[in-house]
């Protein structure tokens, strides 16, 4: 105890140790002492010599330290000291008073050569790992410290062994659901430190559902009113998706841009923001902004965009956009990550276009964003960010680079003056004093005009009225005596950017250029003079706006022949000389920064010389014009008449393009056509099939009764048998008689359907035998087709003659039943049982009434739906002639058609033959069935008998 009274600082006997002195008893006494409480002590007592004496104790007590964790696990007291230890040994964090330049390089160092030593051993990461998995707070917390300041210190090193480690990167995801808020959000700290810049393990700390849970942790803590447990939370968020295509892709399928929404929902009173509010929404807008970035695969980028756009989130940014009282970076920011949603996407696009700022009158957004632009009191970043924004709404937006421009076209500009339209902010940020304005209203034109050469045609109809009394001059014109005054370098550098896209891949535009004789003269002057390293910008920029004036030049001026131009620029300038002044471009420092990425990124003004677009129109034109430069006047005349040859070859492959879409489209129809008849049809069948099962089932029922009667008859005798069937007699006969009638009539309906058939199928032959013209040949293709379609109406109407004929031999069946009863009966009875079976007969007789009835009804239907498939037949034989490749086809149908016909008529012979065999035993029975009158008068006779059998009664 007098030892430890000395290290702790009370009172003792004698001189005092070193504190090298200390720390090396304390490391004998953790080593050599066998009880815990001793080794306990000793490691507390190393902890708070940790800080002061960190050099002392990370060589003497590290191994030490490393010992007590892999031997006494159990006592979670001494772990936790030893960690903070070690905590204290590798972590650079010293105190304020301390903080100096030197004595931090000096904590720096130590830290990193200690948390070398002690990742040495894998072993000790691993372990380190293990402690993460206890729940106590004094093992967790402590080793969730050490593990991030070992990340801090050698991060790839330590991300590679927990990368290796089994089950390594899960254990630190469970930090995430702890309930305690330090260790918590420390591991989030733990996990930044872990993700950065290693792809791997960002893919699989996203597939342990760290998005979920981060996205709950922000909403939990307010959203963008959080603390900083928010922000650190966004960090996290951005080392997961930034540059990592498949963790983006994981977050959009997993419906979490959507829950990005709230994030951005503010009040109508946005004054008096927090410092902290301010930096979490500018990390949620750069997390945006990671999802769509200009440098993601584009399909990617283009999912996200109209993710966005459905979700609201795009609206809800338009609704920052035009708020008031929203602090300036954000603003910036909010412009920034509206432009890269929209990029390339024809549907935010347009909804951008739509979107009007709440002002008296309305104003569209585009125009209240042009106004900032042009204004010199905005800030620069400000107006960088408007000039991109509005770069993006123009990019593959034809739609919007002609609305731009018809803002500008005489027919189109507003004679009262009462609203600013975004062309004439355009025209006055050209022509302005400031060279700032200058030169963004003239990469802002440029990208109206950008690949698309009707809007270049029609911009120079643009007439300028420079002052009152002098006659109005062309855009076009007015650009270029600007120039010719000398302005600032960037003012002229925007408006040669603004001619050369202006220019480019428009040889109208080049005729209305070179028919001003100053023109030429002047650029010529630019280049062959010696200026200095500021004005060779200006020089390469104009040798470029020659080169494409010799390059796109259409012959059509006399005085201005490529073969004069090239001449001009022999004498004048040299070509070695000209190429050189062209080189300056690509040369230049500032060229290479904007080629970099398309957003204007500039630290000041002055720097403000490239636009992003511009730099791949000087890539691809730096070549094609030094070529244009050496050929000769002959190449170039080959090369006109290879254009000209091309140019005709494209149009005849345009044409023939035309035509092989309009075939398409054509076909399409048909084919749809097609699916929707075989879609009737099937329906058609389904209906058939089901009647089919109806029939089958009232047949089985009728069969079931008749069993029925069968047995009750077996019940009785044969007296009342007798007198039952005595009284059913003469109407089941009746009855009979009239189903064979009506059989009749439809035998004969369907014989002259026959007949009908019959004359048709002369009549394709009729068209078979003639050839020679088109129209013959698709009338014989309509008639095949209607063959086709007889021959199936002809399946069906024999299946219907093969229902009916089975329907007539079980009638005829029951009228034999009935006359062997007759003749069996004898004596007539009397009783109660006679009166059962008259009951039950007439309940017989009513449901085969019934029956029969159903069954007229469904011949009834049949015959309708046979009316429906001919309209279907005459709706299809329109789409008869595209299908003339059949025709073969077809006729063999017909012929197949025409031996079934045969094998039809065979059938209804055999009917005929039936219907007689009926007549003859009808005839046998002594009844008359010659013809309607001879029936009637025979029931006449019929009821007269009973009459007088009921008299004698």
């Amino acid at each position: 105890m007098n030892f430890l009274r000395g290290v702790m600082g009370g009172p003792s006997a004698g001189a005092q140790p070193s504190g090298a002195e200390t720390i090396q008893k304390l490391c004998d006494r953790v080593a050599s002492s066998t009880l815990l409480d001793d080794r306990r002590d000793a490691v507390r007592a190393l902890k708070s010599l940790s800080k002061k004496y960190r050099l002392e104790v990370g060589f003497q007590a590290m191994d030490h330290l490393i010992n007590v964790l892999q031997t006494d696990r159990s006592d979670s007291e001494i772990i936790g000291y030893a960690l903070d230890t070690l905590f204290n040994i590798v972590s650079n964090d010293i105190e304020e008073e301390e903080q100096e330049e030197n004595s931090q390089k000096q904590a720096d160092d130590l830290g990193r050569q200690f948390t070398e030593i002690f990742i040495k051993q894998q072993e000790n990461v691993t372990l380190l790992l293990t402690f993460l998995e206890e729940f106590d707070f004094q093992v967790r917390w402590p080793g969730v410290k050490l593990l991030t300041s070992l990340l801090k210190q050698q991060g790839p090193q330590v991300q590679q062994i927990i990368l290796v480690s089994p089950m390594g990167v899960s254990r630190l995801m469970d930090l995430l659901a702890d309930s305690r808020e330090v260790i918590r959000n420390d591991g989030v700290l733990l996990l930044q430190q872990l993700t950065k810049s290693n792809a791997a393990i960002q893919k699989i700390v996203a597939f342990e559902n760290a998005f979920e849970r981060l996205l709950d942790i922000v909403t939990d803590e307010g959203n963008s009113d959080g603390g900083i447990v928010v922000e650190d939370c966004l960090l996290l968020l951005q080392n997961l998706l930034k540059n990592n295509n498949s963790n983006q892709n994981f977050f959009k399928e997993g419906s979490y841009i959507q829950r990005m929404k709230p994030w951005f929902e503010v009040g109508d009173d946005n004054s008096g923001w927090s410092a902290q509010k301010v930096t979490n929404l500018h990390l949620m807008l750069q997390l945006v902004r990671v999802l769509v970035s200009p440098t993601n695969p584009p399909g990617a980028t283009s999912s996200c965009q109209k993710t966005m756009f459905h979700c609201g989130l795009l609206q809800q940014l338009c609704m920052i956009l035009m708020a008031t009282g929203v602090p300036a970076d954000i603003l910036t920011e909010t412009i920034n990550t509206v432009s890269e949603v929209i990029r390339g996407c024809q549907m935010n696009q347009d909804y951008f276009a739509s979107v009007n700022a709440p002002s008296n009158p309305p104003r569209s957004a585009i125009v209240v964003l042009l106004m900032s632009m042009v204004n010199e009191r905005q800030p620069f970043v400000l107006r960088c960010a408007v000039l991109y924004c509005f770069q993006c709404f123009l990019y593959k937006n034809q739609k919007g680079q002609g609305e731009i421009v018809s803002t500008l076209l005489p027919s189109t500009i507003d004679a009262t003056g009462n609203s600013v339209s975004a062309g004439q902010l355009l025209c006055g940020g050209l022509f302005s004093t400031d060279s700032l304005s200058n030169w963004c209203a003239a990469v802002a034109l440029a990208h109206a005009l950008q690949d698309n050469a009707t809007l270049k045609e029609q911009l120079l109809r643009v007439q300028l009225a420079t002052s009152i009394g002098n006659p109005p001059v062309s855009l076009l014109q007015q650009c270029t005596n600007i120039l010719s005054q000398g302005s600032k370098v960037q003012t002229r550098v925007g408006l040669l950017m603004l001619l050369c896209t202006w220019l480019s891949d428009c040889p109208i535009a080049v005729t209305h250029f070179l028919h001003n004789s100053a023109n030429i003269p002047f650029l010529t002057g630019q280049i062959a003079e010696n200026l200095g390293e500021e004005e060779q910008l200006v020089q390469g920029l104009c040798a470029l706006l020659l080169g494409i004036c010799i390059y796109y030049n259409d012959n059509s001026l006399e005085n201005c022949r490529k073969e004069k131009l090239k001449q001009l620029i022999e004498k004048r300038i040299g070509k070695e000389n000209f190429i050189e002044k062209l080189g300056f471009i690509s040369k230049h420092e500032l060229y290479s920064r904007a080629a970099q990425k398309p957003q204007p990124s500039f630290s000041s003004p002055d720097h403000m010389m490239f636009d992003h677009e511009f730099t791949k129109l000087v890539k691809e034109l730096e070549g094609i014009i030094t070529k244009a430069i050496y050929k000769s006047s002959e190449e170039d005349k080959q090369e006109e008449e290879v254009k000209k040859t091309l140019e005709q070859h494209d149009n005849i492959v345009t044409h023939y393009k035309k035509v092989i879409r309009e075939q398409d489209q054509h076909l399409e129809e048909l084919k749809q056509k097609v699916n929707t008849l075989k879609s009737q049809n099937e329906q058609l069948q389904t209906a058939v099939t089901q009647q089919m099962s109806q029939i089958q089932q009232h047949k089985d029922q009728y069969n079931l009764l008749k069993v029925q009667l069968g047995k009750d008859n077996q019940h009785h005798s044969a007296h009342s048998d007798m007198l039952q069937m005595n009284g059913m007699q003469p109407e089941e006969i009746s009855k009979l008689r009239q189903e064979i009638e009506e059989l009749k009539k439809k035998h004969e309906v369907l014989q002259g359907q026959l007949r009908e058939k019959d004359s048709v199928i002369e009549n394709m032959k009729s068209l078979q035998s003639e050839t020679g013209t088109t129209e013959q040949s698709s009338q014989i293709t309509a008639g095949l087709e209607h063959g086709n379609e007889l021959h199936r109406e002809l399946e069906a109407l024999r299946i219907q003659i093969q229902s009916q004929s089975s329907d007539i031999s079980k009638l005829q069946s029951e009228k034999q039943e009935l006359l062997q009863q007759m003749n069996r009966a004898s004596v007539p009875a009397l009783g109660d049982s006679g009166a059962v079976i008259a009951a039950k007969n007439s309940e017989l007789e009513g449901r085969l009434l019934q029956e029969i009835k159903e069954l007229k009804t469904e011949a009834k239907v049949l015959s309708e739906e046979k009316a429906l498939l001919q309209q279907h037949l005459d709706s299809v034989n329109s789409t008869v002639a595209v299908l003339q490749n059949e025709k073969s086809q077809l006729q063999q149908e017909v012929a197949e058609s025409k031996k079934e016909q045969d094998d039809l008529l065979v059938l209804l012979a055999d009917q005929d033959q039936k219907i007689l065999a009926l007549k003859n035993k009808l005839k046998e029975l002594g009844e008359p069935v010659e013809d309607e009158d001879d029936i009637e008068s025979g029931d006449q006779g019929d009821e007269d008998e009973e009459e007088d059998g009921e008299e004698e009664d």
